[in-house]
């Protein structure tokens, strides 16, 4: 089991990456990645709130949804656990790193819409074989997001200081440089766990 949770936990981090295999994420990889700070402070909220929705939705599933036949109502369910997780990681962040909250400004909110924490919720819901497989998959899923969160920061803050032709200056460089590290990691998946 121990195995399986590792190599769930590899594959959602490098593999099967949900910014660039998935296109899940896009908006705040795009939107909070203009500073290496604000990318740090959202890539840990992100870690927080994705690892405990993935627990908390594999749990969900399996102990309330499916045994009282409420499946139904899984994407409701799901959206109010990772809002309240949010709202509990917003609390922390604000009473003790306001520095962080005021980077993070109306990013830390915009997690409860992150279309990622959802899909993986609903992942788990569906795939997963045990909680710890599940949080496996949380936490590599939110690692990956933070690594290329981070990757892309600082690409971005370097770019600044570079002389970019006023053609590719603004979005059009940034699209480029997301692409070529979507290129880069799409290197990963000639990787075979055993």
């Amino acid at each position: 089991m121990f195995i399986e949770a590792l190599t769930v936990l590899f594959a959602a981090i490098f593999v099967n990456n949900f910014v660039v295999v998935q296109f899940l994420g896009l908006c705040p990889f795009l939107g909070a990645s203009q500073r290496l700070e604000s990318a740090l402070g959202l890539a840990g909220a992100t870690l927080f709130v994705l690892t405990l929705s993935a627990g908390a939705s594999y749990l969900l599933e399996h102990y309330l949804l499916q045994p009282f036949g409420l499946t139904s109502l899984r994407i409701l369910v799901f959206i109010m656990v990772i809002a309240a997780l949010v709202q509990l990681m917003e609390i922390v962040i604000r009473a003790t790193q306001p520095l962080i909250h005021a980077f993070l400004g109306v990013y830390i909110p915009l997690i409860t819409t992150n279309c990622m924490v959802l899909g993986v919720a609903l992942i788990n819901a569906r795939q997963s074989q045990s909680l710890i497989e599940a949080l496996a998959l949380g936490l590599g899923a939110s690692l990956g997001f933070g690594l290329l969160l981070l990757l892309f920061a600082a690409l971005r803050e370097h770019q600044q200081r570079l002389n970019v032709p006023k053609v590719f200056q603004g979005a059009a460089i940034n699209l480029i440089t997301a692409g070529l590290i979507a290129l880069g990691f799409s290197g990963f998946t000639a990787m075979q766990f055993v």
